[in-house]
């Protein structure tokens, strides 16, 4: 009689826990664009959430403790002139977000400590180059003020946010159709991007030559998406011919067959994959789907190790995925999500279960820290390194606020900068202050003319 031999793993009983009701951020108006991104962006100060907005586009930026209801009338992020497709927090400045929109235009913001308290129409940056809209931003992982955007003119631009120049440039020799998903290495050395035209490329893009390439990962003809993983692996999910969702574990050096494909479901929604380099866990989250299902990546056969599956019953609108150093990790909390429901954001934290509330150094290696290890100029003239390291140990202390620095010598025209970014507020800012004060007296004194009218009619009577 054979003994079936169940594979040990730290990780095996991972579990998800939805936030409680004061914990979830209420009646927030969650986008209803049409568009395969996550919605949310989240980091240790802020959450940020695409929303509804008429006149334009616009996302919202709270402080991570600021749950509960959220007010109609909180100021937003305002400045595109037509709906925000994609968001993300700079990795090494928690207050600097990068949005991109269908108005063709890519934009960076300063948020301040606390969040905001009047609406902030004005970026430190705005990155004019793409002809059509901005659907994809995301930022270097080590190199400092380094932004990829791609958009639906089947162009790649590599901005340097410190100039406003687009530094690098893949057109559309490469990607022939559009581009539904880029991915970093861990060091920033490669790209790794999905295509309308079903096609996997590993890109080094300061070359702009493709090093490695896959046709068709999956059979079907829905979206495909692509991420790097641990040990020059990288992970599909896609559909197959019969429009099952799949899942697929690559070696970079030979792409012509899998070393893992696995059939999850026939749902319609495509899988958004969140790779954690620290545990070798990636969760697949599907729009549309009410699930989370996450896998250990090993370096033995089978490669890729089902672990299990978080259920609800709401299905998610969009996802947000918190870095680790913004995760509780007296809670053995190995990673938390930021679900959207249609009114509602609830975060689900996904724990490791252990008895003691000791620091859990296996569950806990250093780990990616908030300092930059290169400067754009560094990694422009071709140094690669990996992320700066921090232990958890102790918690994370988030640094002090850091300014974006720009560079305001370089006027190229794709640039229009905020008094609120530099220092000290410019003649203009006072100007505009004091005219909002003279607004504000205006109307006290009305107000007060009309309190003196209802007491001269009380009395009257």
């Amino acid at each position: 009689m054979s003994r079936q031999v169940v594979r040990s793993s730290k990780f095996r009983h991972v579990f998800g826990q939805p936030a409680k009701a004061d914990q979830c951020y209420e009646d927030v108006r969650v986008s209803q664009t049409t568009w395969d991104s996550g919605f949310c962006a989240v980091n240790p100060k802020f959450v940020a959430l695409i929303c509804e907005a008429s006149g334009g586009g616009a996302f919202l930026v709270l402080p991570l403790g600021k749950t509960g209801r959220v007010d109609k009338n909180v100021p937003m992020v305002c400045g595109h002139t037509a709906p925000v497709l994609d968001i993300a927090w700079c990795p090494h400045n928690d207050n600097v977000i990068a949005s991109g929109s269908e108005d063709c235009t890519v934009m960076v913001w300063e948020i301040p400590d606390g969040g905001l308290t009047l609406p902030l129409r004005e970026p430190v940056v705005t990155l004019e180059g793409h002809t059509k809209r901005v659907g994809i931003v995301a930022w270097h992982p080590t190199a400092q003020n380094v932004l990829l955007s791609a958009g639906c003119d089947n162009v790649i631009l590599v901005w340097d946010v410190g100039t406003g120049a687009a530094v690098l440039t893949l057109g559309a020799d490469v990607h022939p159709d559009t581009i539904y998903s880029v991915d970093w290495s861990r060091d920033g050395a490669l790209i790794c991007t999905s295509c309308r035209d079903k096609r996997v490329r590993i890109i080094e893009p300061r070359k702009g030559t493709v090093v490695a390439e896959k046709d068709r990962p999956h059979e079907g003809t829905r979206p495909v998406r692509a991420v790097f993983v641990s040990d020059g692996k990288i992970l599909t999910t896609g559909f197959s011919r019969m429009s099952e969702r799949q899942v697929a574990l690559w070696d970079m050096k030979h792409l012509e067959e899998p070393l893992s494909l696995q059939e999850l479901d026939t749902s319609s929604g495509v899988l958004l994959p969140f790779f954690d380099p620290d545990t070798n866990i990636v969760y697949l989250c599907g729009k549309g789907d009410s699930s989370i299902r996450y896998f250990e990546i090993t370096s033995e056969a089978p490669f890729l190790h089902y672990l299990s599956m978080f259920s609800s019953k709401e299905s998610q609108r969009g996802m947000g995925y918190m870095p680790k150093r913004g995760l509780e990790v007296n809670k053995c909390e190995i990673a938390r999500f930021y679900k959207l429901h249609e009114r509602r954001c609830e975060p689900i934290a996904m724990t490791v279960p252990r008895k003691s509330d000791l620091f859990q150094e296996d569950l806990y290696p250093p780990t990616a820290g908030p300092d930059a290890a290169l400067t754009a100029e560094e990694w422009l003239g071709g140094r690669d390194a990996g992320p700066l390291l921090i232990s958890l140990k102790d918690g994370y202390v988030p640094p002090k606020s850091r300014e974006l620095r720009v560079n305001r010598g370089l006027d190229t025209g794709r640039r229009r900068t905020t008094p609120e970014a530099s220092g000290t507020p410019s003649s203009d800012a006072i100007s505009r202050l004091e005219e909002e004060m003279r607004k504000l007296q205006a109307m006290v004194q009305e107000l007060q003319k009309r309190l003196d009218r209802l007491e001269e009619t009380v009395q009257a009577k």
